[in-house]
């Protein structure tokens, strides 16, 4: 694959290293401890998400451990409010491995029901509150149960599905208020009030729970379809609370982590919750992302750090300067997706100096983490792994001539591939018939195991790596791999672009998918400057890599974490009514797309 002209590209030298590498020695001692207890954690101990969260309740007591909004919960407070919900739950006769759908936004109350579920033993299935119609009764049935958490806040939206669910005469519905505008439907139970009577002593049940239980079901984000329900074990959120907590981030019981992001998906979840909880730290919870409060919310909790996703990092980097954006006491940020274009004006706009970027997925048996805070960079891994030859037009891995797949050399990109073993299984999904696409066997050798991750990554040298792009976003265009990710950074650069996605779509009686970007933009589409575009593209792209089509869209639909559904724009392809420019063959510029080259594109009449 050509690469285009950004400085991310580069293969990583001793001195790009050595300072991380100073920085972290005072602490080896205490990183080798940790991996030692990260790879002692067995599936069948006595150890879980409960056990951590009373220990902390011992040990930090009144210092803060939930912030939301006006709220308030000490670590003691924490703790006794999860176990009035977990107690209830174990005397309305809710037991092991039990499904407890739980439908709401993101609030204290979804901590409360995660966490309780977890000492019973149960398995809270988040759904998406974003979730409505189809979408919300596939979600609901992949693992339905008979007990129902709805939120006040989308109340409505279940009321239109339930004669859908087919509910029996066992289901138990409970209605969490939250702003009161409504008061408790009459068929419901309401769960503020019946849980205020419950003991706040740990449940017993805590003591029994293993590492490898189940407690909740994470849903993907359904940007290429509809959503698949991952299976999140308490050794995964152990996992993190060791290796994200303990190593890489290392808070202290003054920190306050910031979390805009939902927890009813993995970022927040298991890297942000166990890395707070293992200093004794706060998390600082947002309902909803919104770029215009975010430096008054870090103001407000005095945030220390905050977790990201790249999107998160690109709102903020595009929205107007204010007074107040570098009045903080954040030194650190963790999270995943911050690209290379603005990584470094980022840090400096910002004052942040380290960013601990990380690789993961919710599905997944592997994690990347920029320990050293190497710029553009996902970092290393404990975890064996492989990055193979990919071939983008089969969709396959790249087998020799033994039927063996093949491993990239340094500076290459590939598809990554996690080991999958005793120590670091691989969990899968609810339904069992999506875990197929996941495994590979007989890799590198007969009889072994390998998780496909579904992301292709570039070996930058030192076992460190840099993601590029996911298998799907990339295609092929005149023989050649193009990255999306890499040219929508390159897109990014202008100012009258707000938002773009790249992918490729099949033209009529041509080979490959031809590149088209949608964008958003600050500019009237009469008053885009395209040749601005087209000069940049051409300064920074190799020429296969430059976009075919241009589509403008008033808004790009986004998923809940803010990542952009491309499957429905790749199926529209060209046939659009937003307006869409094409650079014709032999020309140098965009023209307006009108019906007679719309005609003369789907009959072939153009060799592209």
């Amino acid at each position: 694959m050509k690469h285009t002209k950004t400085e991310s590209h580069s293969v990583l030298k001793l001195k790009d290293i050595l300072p991380g590498i100073l920085k972290q020695l005072p602490r080896l001692p205490l990183i080798i401890y940790y991996i030692k207890k990260i790879f002692s954690i067995q599936s069948t101990n006595i150890f879980s998400i409960g056990s951590i969260l009373e220990k902390n309740a011992e040990k930090y007591g009144n210092k803060n451990a939930l912030l939301f909004e006006n709220q308030k919960y000490t670590h003691k407070e924490f703790n006794e409010t999860i176990n009035q919900y977990a107690n209830y739950f174990l005397s309305i006769g809710v037991k092991p491995d039990d499904t407890v759908v739980v439908y709401l936004e993101n609030r204290p109350e979804l901590l409360f029901m995660i966490a309780a579920m977890g000492k019973i033993g149960a398995v809270a299935s988040l759904i998406n509150p974003n979730q409505k119609g189809t979408s919300l009764i596939h979600s609901i049935n992949v693992d339905k149960g008979n007990y129902f958490v709805i939120g006040e806040e989308v109340f409505h939206h279940f009321e239109a599905v339930k004669n859908d669910l087919n509910l029996t005469e066992n289901t138990f519905l409970f209605w969490l208020k939250d702003n009161e505008k409504t008061v408790c439907p009459s068929n419901y139970t309401n769960m503020y009030e019946v849980v205020q009577h419950h003991p706040k002593e740990n449940p017993p049940t805590t003591q029994h729970i293993m590492a490898g239980k189940r407690y909740a079901n994470v849903f993907t984000s359904g940007t290429t379809g509809m959503p698949k329900a991952s299976i999140q074990t308490h050794k995964k959120w152990l996992l993190t609370y060791y290796w994200f907590g303990k190593i890489n981030l290392h808070f202290k019981p003054t920190d306050v982590i910031y979390v805009p992001i939902p927890f009813f998906h993995t970022n927040a979840l298991i890297v942000a919750w166990p890395s707070a909880a293992a200093g004794g730290a706060a998390i600082a919870m947002r309902r909803k992302f919104s770029a215009s409060n975010f430096w008054q919310d870090i103001q407000y909790f005095n945030a220390s750090s905050f977790i990201y996703i790249g999107e998160v990092c690109r709102y903020l980097f595009n929205s107007p300067s204010t007074n107040i954006e570098t009045k903080h006491r954040i030194k650190k940020i963790f999270g995943n997706g911050l690209r290379p274009d603005i990584w470094k004006a980022f840090k400096k706009r910002f004052h942040i100096k380290e960013v601990i970027e990380f690789y993961g997925a919710a599905d997944g048996n592997v994690s990347f983490t920029n320990t050293l805070n190497i710029d553009s960079c996902i970092g290393w891994t404990t975890v064996n792994y492989a990055i193979v030859k990919f071939d983008v037009e089969t969709n396959e891995p790249y087998k020799n001539e033994n039927g063996f797949f093949e491993k990239v050399l340094k500076g290459e990109t590939g598809l990554l591939l996690s080991e999958i073993n005793e120590k670091l299984p691989f969990d899968g999904y609810v339904n069992k018939e999506n875990n197929t696409a996941k495994i590979f066997k007989n890799v590198f050798e007969e009889g072994d195991t390998w998780f496909n991750s579904g992301d292709l990554i570039r070996d930058i040298g030192f076992k460190h790596a840099q993601f590029v792009d996911r298998i799907g976003d990339t295609f092929r265009w005149k023989g050649e791999n193009v990255a999306t990710a890499e040219v929508e950074e390159i897109a990014n650069r202008l100012q009258s672009i707000t938002n773009c996605t790249v992918y490729g779509v099949k033209i009529p009686h041509t080979d490959g998918r031809a590149g088209m970007i949608t964008l958003t933009s600050n500019s009237e589409v009469n008053q885009f400057n395209l040749n601005e575009l087209t000069e940049l593209f051409k300064n920074e792209l190799p020429s296969y890599a430059i976009p075919i089509f241009v589509r403008f869209s008033k808004e790009l639909e986004t998923t809940a974490t803010h990542k952009i559904k491309k499957f429905h724009l790749k199926n529209e392809g060209i046939t659009t009514t937003d307006p869409v420019f094409v650079m014709l063959p032999k020309t140098a510029a965009y023209v307006r797309m009108t019906e007679d080259i719309y005609a003369n594109i789907t009959n072939g009449n153009y060799l592209f």
